[in-house]
């Protein structure tokens, strides 16, 4: 069974994506940026206020699924300047110091626009 999650963010309906999509245990979290309900940028200029605000998203679209943060088992982590990778990574350790799922971490040129630093994916799996 196919359970789609919308977030209402403008861009679904433009590229045809879901926040998140739940195929039985599974649950795969599409690429996030800092943006609040109101569509407003969250921390301009910080790599980790940006990460840190994804991942507090993130893990309330978790909550909303059913699932939590210990069922994360990937995330991708796309920054567009590898130099500021520690702040990304000390906003992630805040989250994920004891879970420790698999992580990727790569620069990119560019996101939908030049104000996101950073856009995490998350893949997770809730046991039973």
């Amino acid at each position: 069974m196919r359970t789609n999650y919308s977030s209402g963010a403008k861009w679904e309906n433009i590229v045809g994506y879901s926040r998140a999509v739940q195929v039985g245990n599974q649950l795969e979290i599409t690429g996030t940026v800092a943006v609040d309900g109101q569509g407003r940028l969250v921390g301009r200029g910080s790599m980790y206020e940006q990460t840190r605000f994804v991942l507090e998203k993130i893990k309330g679209i978790l909550e909303n699924a059913g699932f939590n943060l210990e069922d994360v088992v990937r995330t991708r982590i796309f920054v567009t300047d590898i130099s500021k990778w520690e702040e990304a990574g000390r906003a992630h350790r805040e989250f994920f110091q004891n879970i420790k799922p698999a992580t990727t971490m790569v620069e990119v040129n560019a996101l939908i626009a030049p104000e996101f630093m950073v856009e995490i994916e998350v893949s997770a799996v809730r046991a039973g």
